[in-house]
C-alpha cells in the first residue's frame, strides 16, 4: 500500500533526481519507504550498538518487498547527564525527539516508521512523534544491559549510584569504588534493573507497539537482531493492513499498560510518559489520569520484584517468560483487556497463548504475589493537591509511614551539600523544590540524593520528596512529581525547615502538618523563584504544564 507522496509522476521528477543521486534504482523508487528512526549515538551505553539493529530492521523490510530508509534522532543518557546541569536537559529533550521524528517523517512523506530507541526519554519521545504521524508504526529498542558482577552478586547502575553514598559516607575505601566502577556495566544496552528505559521497552509490548521480547532480550543476544528482522517485516504487513498507531493506541491499550506497569513495578517515571502519551492522544483525565493510575494500582498484584525493587533483572525476568508471560497472567486473572489489537497485526489473546511463566519466583501467580497493590502509588494531600508518585515496590516497608522534620532545599545541589556532610539524619523529611518541569527548569532526575542516602545507611529512616522527578534507579521513600511545584506556586514552595511532615503511602496520603489557616497565610505571601534559564530551557519553562499532566508543552 503505496502512498508516497513524490515518487510518482511526471510533476515529482525533479524530487526523484535527488533519489538518484543516492543511488537508487528504479525499483527501489517504486517500492513503500519505511523511514527508520534512528537513535544510535557513541556517548550511551544503551544506544551504541544502534545501527546494528537498524540495519537488522532493514534487512526485514527488504525481505518484505520494502526501501529501508535509516534518520537520526538525538538522544540524551541519563546516567551520564545526573548530578549536574546536563540533567536539566533530559526530560525536555523527549519534546524534541517528538518534533524532529514528525519533521522527518512528514517531510520526507515516508509510508511507515520503525522506531529503533532504547533508553529512557527517546523511546517516549519516539511514541510522541509516532502518534502525531499516525502512520503505521513499530518499536524495537536496543535491549537491556547485562547485570553486572562483583563478589558473587549482580550489579547495576543503582549499584554503582549507591557505592559512591556509601563512598561519601566513609563505609567504603576508594579502591571498593573503583571495583564497583569496573563491574557494574558489563556490556552495551539499557541498564540492567527495572528502570526507565526497560520500564518503557516493556510497555511497548502491553501497548501493543512492539513485538514480543521487545522490553527483555538482552542487547548482546543473537535474539535481539532476529527480533529486528522480524519488526522489519511486520512494519511491512502493517502497511499492507493500513494498521496505524491510533488503532492500537486506544483508552483500553493504555489502561492495559498502567495494569502491566502495576504489576512489574516499573519506573516512577512510565507515569509521566503515559500521561504525556494519553495527553498527545488526546484523552480526557476521565479516561486517564493520575486518579484511574491509582485506582488500576490498588486492584492489581505486584508480581514482579526487579532491581533495584529487588534481587532479579531484565535477563532474568526474559528467562521466566517475559512480559508476554505477565500479559498472559494478568488475562487469565481478567486484569488485562485481551481483546486490544497489536502491532503484530491480532489480538493480545492471540499474541500471548502460548506464554507461559517459567520461574514463579521472578513472575509471581496472582494467587501468591508480592504485594496485592501495584508496584506504583500516587499520593495526594495538602502538600500535592494534585499528585505526587512514589515506586511503592522500592519502598522499605518501615517507611509506609512516615512522619518528621523538614529539611528543606531550593535545588539539587543544596541537597546533596548536607547530604555529603552528613547534616541529614534518621528520621529527616527531605525536601528538594524548584526542580519541576518549570523551576528546573527541566524537572531533573535526582539518582544521586536518593543513592546518598541508601550508601549511607538511612534508606529506611529518611524520605525524600521533591517537585522533580527519580530515576527508575531510585529506590528507598523518595516521593516525586509533587504537584502543584513550587515554581507554580506549589504548598511545596511555602514549607519551612522544622515543618512537620506526614507520609501514608498505604493511605495515598502526603500533608505538611500545618494548618489550613497557616498554609493560606504562607501562600498569600509566596512569591515563587526563578532560576536562570537561557536557550532551550528558557523555552521548555514557558511551554511546559504540570507534570500532573504529563509534563508535556501547551496548547495552544
Amino acid at each position: 500500500m503505496k502512498n508516497n507522496v513524490f515518487t510518482d509522476g511526471a510533476n515529482m521528477a525533479a524530487q526523484r533526481s535527488l533519489l538518484r543521486a543516492l543511488g537508487w534504482t528504479d525499483s527501489e523508487i517504486k517500492k513503500p519507504l519505511v523511514g527508520i528512526v534512528c537513535a544510535q549515538s557513541d556517548i550511551i551505553p544503551g544506544h551504541t550498538h544502534l545501527n546494528e539493529i537498524a540495519r537488522a530492521v532493514s534487512d526485514g523490510v527488504l525481505a518484505a518487498g520494502g526501501k529501508p530508509v535509516i534518520v537520526p534522532s538525538i538522544g540524551v543518557c541519563d546516567g551520564i547527564a545526573m548530578g549536574h546541569r546536563g540533567m536539566k536537559y533530559s526530560l525536555p529533550s523527549r519534546e524534541i525527539i517528538a518534533d524532529s521524528a514528525e519533521i522527518l517523517i512528514t517531510a520526507h512523506a515516508f509510508d511507515a516508521a520503525v522506531f529503533v530507541g532504547n533508553c529512557d526519554k527517546i523511546i517516549p519521545g519516539m511514541l510522541l512523534g509516532a502518534v502525531r504521524c499516525n502512520l503505521p508504526s513499530i518499536f524495537v529498542s536496543g535491549g537491556p544491559m547485562l547485570a553486572g558482577r562483583k563478589d558473587g552478586n549482580k550489579l547495576s547502575l543503582s549499584s554503582m549510584f549507591e557505592a559512591v553514598g556509601a563512598y561519601t559516607a566513609g563505609k567504603i575505601d576508594e579502591t571498593e569504588l573503583a571495583a564497583y566502577e569496573c563491574s557494574a556495566c558489563p556490556s552495551c544496552g539499557s541498564c540492567s534493573g527495572m528502570f526507565t528505559a526497560n520500564s518503557m521497552n516493556c510497555l511497548l509490548e502491553a501497548l501493543g507497539m512492539a513485538l514480543p521480547g521487545n522490553g527483555t532480550i538482552p542487547a548482546v543476544y543473537s535474539r535481539r537482531l532476529a527480533l529486528a528482522k522480524r519488526t522489519g517485516e511486520q512494519i511491512m504487513a502493517l502497511l499492507e493492513n493500513n494498521i496505524r498507531p491510533r488503532d492500537i493506541l486506544t483508552p483500553t491499550a493504555v489502561k492495559n499498560a498502567e495494569r502491566v506497569d502495576m504489576a512489574i513495578g516499573a519506573s516512577s517515571n512510565s507515569i509521566l510518559h503515559l500521561l504525556a502519551l494519553a495527553s498527545e492522544l488526546g484523552l480526557s483525565k476521565e479516561q486517564i489520569s493520575v486518579d484511574t493510575m491509582n485506582e488500576i494500582s490498588a486492584t492489581t498484584p505486584n508480581l514482579c520484584r526487579l532491581a533495584p525493587a529487588g534481587e532479579y533483572y531484565i535477563e532474568e525476568l526474559d528467562e521466566a517468560g517475559g512480559i508476554s508471560a505477565v500479559i498472559r497472567t494478568l488475562i487469565d486473572a481478567g486484569l488485562f483487556e485481551g481483546g486490544a489489537l497489536t502491532a503484530a497485526g491480532c489480538t493480545q489473546e492471540e499474541l500471548t497463548k502460548n506464554a507461559r511463566v517459567k520461574n514463579e519466583q521472578i513472575i509471581r501467580p496472582v494467587s501468591a504475589p508480592y504485594s496485592s497493590y501495584g508496584g506504583l502509588a500516587i499520593l495526594k494531600g495538602n502538600l500535592a493537591r494534585e499528585g505526587a508518585v512514589v515506586k511503592k515496590s522500592a519502598v522499605d516497608p518501615k517507611m509506609y509511614r512516615h512522619s518528621g522534620r523538614a529539611r528543606v532545599f531550593d535545588g539539587e545541589e543544596e541537597a546533596m551539600q548536607a547530604i555529603s556532610s552528613n547534616r541529614i539524619h534518621a528520621g529527616d523529611v527531605v525536601v528538594i523544590r524548584y526542580e519541576g518541569p518549570k523551576g528546573g527548569p527541566g524537572m531533573r532526575e535526582m539518582l544521586s540524593p536518593t543513592s546518598s542516602i541508601v550508601g549511607a545507611g538511612l534508606g529506611d529512616s529518611v524520605a525524600l520528596i521533591t517537585d522533580g522527578r527519580f530515576s527508575g534507579a531510585t529506590r528507598g521513600a523518595a516521593i516525586g512529581h509533587v504537584c502543584p511545584e513550587a515554581a507554580a506556586g506549589g504548598v511545596i514552595g511555602i514549607v519551612q525547615e522544622g515543618d512537620i511532615i506526614d507520609i501514608d503511602i498505604e493511605k495515598g496520603e502526603i500533608n505538611l502538618r500545618v494548618s489550613d489557616e497557616e498554609i493560606a497565610r504562607r501562600l498569600k505571601d509566596f512569591v515563587p523563584k526563578e532560576k536562570p534559564a537561557e536557550g532551550y530551557l528558557r523555552r521548555y519553562r514557558a511551554l511546559v504544564s504540570s507534570a500532573s499532566d504529563g509534563a508535556v508543552f501547551k496548547k495552544f
